[in-house]
């Protein structure tokens, strides 16, 4: 930070840089685009800050962490709270002791995701409360909110973020004095924390209970605001006798885009969208001739506001898809559905050129292979000149739908299917689909190929529990990927290097393809961008091991 505590932050950074001052005792998550700088922002400031293997992992740490009364964070995107999902809707009935906020960075536009889901349907479904900042400084203060109102009414509280908010820096007042959680301590809580039926059912009840109050106390919330200069202040934009001609309703970077597109238009820019302060969104309709909700992605807040019996307008359906801008505001407020020009054409995506994947690629296309893929880097794949995929769902799905495909086809083309996946994916929900895969094996078999590149290389090249580092690339346990297909009773397993040796990569697949045995191969080759932090890391773990070996003989030679 500077001398005056201002600084130029992305959304991301202004988080992490909120949970320090917060006194966050924990933040852990999975790396994921645009959510994975706030963590490795955490851990560089010197807060504790941990890579799970996924995200449920993730938020059932920071939910264990507040239950013993520690301040925790979550950090995921949005398809991570669906892995999440489970932990996050029973700890709304659980309720916590310490402050837990769930950060969701949403991805309209699909820049690196496979969908475009909107997670605001999520803090309904699961029944707690959202925040949405417009930018980094409201992500650093709405942050330290989310803290309060979960220490207030001990539920988690989630965070909505997107892609522009996460990226985007703008100028961060960092506060001074941030009042400091207090320390750990676990109080049994048998009633509040199991929940069994008996115990769930009241809890269930006191979580709508809480939402209640939480929903009156959002009515005169300051953090719910009516902007616009042109029209004077909120006292007097409420007080007018006169209509303004056109207000908007809207939350998160939709409001910038507004207020650049509508300079004159009255704004009621909501920061607590969750519950949502009705009352005073139907005093600011009344108060204008034209009310119009400006929101990326689902119609949620329209949605919600026509429920309540309010007539606003909304978006066009063609504008539900992709990210907001102010020309595409200042078409919806025009009513505008003319065909929208052409996105100005981008380079195409493709793996690096020295990829171990190539090699891979290639003889599963010679192979005429029918590949269930994953993400990751090696989902580039799919485009040319390899053209070497043919299903990508979610983390982890390639397993699952190899086997589906290997279960229903003709011999002929079941001998053809292979699951391709990554390694950090593989931990990450690839785990499982082994156990499937040798609990249920397909009479003719099946091969796994993991492709190993030592490295979280698609968000960043971040660490896992495959590579033996931490988050902040310290030596750690490692999970050996070999080891546990051994472990699982799986007799085929191969660890090879395919750009070292080609023809024997191919002689091993055909092999395998042949057979109606299971077969885990790990094509183990270190991803070329991350090969010289590797080396590094193991450069400065080897100096460090050493330094403490040669203070012990020093000590005992004393």
């Amino acid at each position: 930070m500077t001398s005056n505590n201002r600084a130029l932050l992305s959304g991301d950074e202004a988080i992490a840089l909120a949970a320090f001052d917060a006194g966050v005792s924990l933040g852990s998550g999975y790396p994921g685009t645009p959510s994975t700088e706030i963590l490795e922002a955490f851990g560089a400031l010197g807060g504790r800050a941990q890579w799970a293997p996924n995200e449920k992992v993730a938020l059932e740490v920071a939910l264990g962490a507040a239950y013993g009364g520690a301040a925790a964070l979550a950090t995921m995107k949005h398809v991570g709270v669906n892995v999440a999902a489970d932990p996050l809707f029973t700890a709304a009935y659980t309720g916590v002791s310490g402050p837990l906020v769930l950060v969701s960075a949403d991805d309209p536009g699909m820049a690196s995701s496979q969908n475009e889901q909107d997670n605001r349907r999520y803090a309904v479904a699961a029944g707690v409360p959202m925040l949405e900042p417009s930018d980094s400084q409201e992500a650093y203060d709405l942050f330290l909110e989310a803290m309060e109102i979960s220490r207030r009414w001990q539920v988690p509280v989630m965070l909505r973020v997107t892609t522009r908010i996460c990226h985007s820096k703008t100028l961060v007042q960092r506060r001074d004095n941030v009042p400091r959680p207090p320390a750990p301590s676990f109080v049994r809580d048998i009633r509040g924390r199991v929940m069994i039926p008996a115990y769930a059912r009241p809890a269930h009840r006191r979580l709508r209970a809480k939402l209640a109050e939480i929903e009156k106390w959002n009515e005169s919330a300051s953090l719910n605001t009516i902007v616009n200069e042109s029209h004077g202040s909120q006292s007097k934009i409420e007080n007018r006798k006169s209509k303004i001609p056109l207000g908007i309703i809207t939350s998160g970077i939709s409001y910038m885009h507004a207020r650049e597109a509508a300079p004159d238009a009255a704004i009621l820019k909501l920061a607590m969208t969750y519950p949502l302060p009705m009352h005073r969104i139907r005093e600011f309709v009344r108060s204008v001739e034209r009310c119009i909700v400006i929101e990326e992605g689902d119609p949620y807040l329209v949605d919600a506001i026509r429920a309540a019996g309010l007539n606003v307008e909304g978006k066009a359906e063609m504008y539900r898809f992709g990210e907001l801008n102010v020309e595409r505001v200042r078409r919806i407020l025009a009513n505008d559905i003319s065909i929208e020009p052409p996105p100005p054409r981008g380079k195409p995506p493709q793996l690096c050129q020295g990829c171990p994947y190539r090699t891979v690629f290639e003889v599963l296309r010679k192979l005429d292979c029918i590949v269930a893929g994953d993400i990751g880097c090696y989902t580039l794949g799919v485009l040319p000149p390899f053209e070497a995929m043919d299903t990508c769902v979610c983390m982890g799905a390639s397993l699952g739908v190899g086997l589906g495909l290997r279960h229903v086809l003709p011999e002929d083309q079941a001998r053809r299917v292979v699951s391709v996946i990554g390694d950090s994916t593989f931990v990450h929900s690839g785990i499982s689909g082994l156990v499937e895969m040798v609990y249920n094996p397909p009479k003719t078999g099946h091969i796994v190929l993991i492709l190993d590149n030592g490295t979280t290389a698609m968000t960043g090249q971040q660490e896992h529990p495959g590579t033996g580092r931490t988050l902040l690339h310290e030596p750690t346990n490692r999970l050996r990927i070999e080891e546990l297909a051994r472990a699982m009773g799986v007799k085929q397993v191969h660890v090879v290097d395919p750009p070292a040796d080609p023809e024997g990569f191919e002689e091993l697949m055909k092999q395998r393809l042949a057979s109606n045995e299971l077969a885990v191969i790990v094509a183990r080759k270190t991803c070329l961008l991350a090969a010289g932090k590797i080396r590094e890391y193991e450069k400065a773990a080897a100096a460090k091991s050493a330094a403490v070996c040669d203070a012990c003989a020093g000590a005992q030679a004393e």
